[in-house]
């Protein structure tokens, strides 16, 4: 009901140009006309908060071209906007597309809010993203969470670099 809701309003606002920019050409050509206006809608919530657009673009394209009904493809699409949200808030508003995207993969591997606040503190002039990339790849890898997190926060603290 919330979903529709939010679909409702987002469709009554007059073109802008936020929805303008939400537009995408590649997804006009892969979603259907259901699926669009709700992929739409979560592109324009997602440049009004200052998130990177594009992930959630590849997320719906992903979705489209595995087949998944539109009710799929937009829970998905939402539920990327919800992780790089929360990756907002460990890592800033000024955090890059990149850290968000790796932030958000870290979170959904497990690490908590604390931790990526604190791999930003560690060196707040360097990137994050890396280390952050690191920390799911090992996760997926197999490796626990905690053994991942201390393997790339040593490294962090040690002033490690991309390699």
């Amino acid at each position: 009901m919330l979903r529709l809701t939010a679909l409702l309003f987002f469709l009554s606002l007059p073109p802008s140009a936020d929805n303008a920019a939400a537009q995408d050409p590649r997804l006009s050509a892969r979603l259907d006309s259901v699926t669009l206006p709700q992929v739409e809608a979560v592109l324009t919530m997602a440049q009004r908060r200052g998130l990177p657009v594009e992930p959630l673009v590849q997320k719906a394209l992903e979705g489209a071209s595995k087949g998944a009904p539109g009710p799929r493809i937009v829970t998905a699409v939402e539920a990327m906007l919800a992780d790089l949200s929360r990756a907002q808030q460990g890592l800033g508003r000024s955090a890059s597309a990149d850290e968000l995207v790796a932030g958000a993969a870290a979170l959904r591997a497990g690490a908590t809010l604390e931790m990526v606040d604190q791999l930003r503190r560690t060196d707040p002039d360097g990137g994050v993203a890396v280390p952050l990339a690191v920390f799911a790849d090992l996760v997926a890898g197999g490796m626990t969470v905690d053994a991942a997190w201390h393997s790339v926060e040593d490294l962090a603290q040690r002033g490690g670099d991309e390699e």
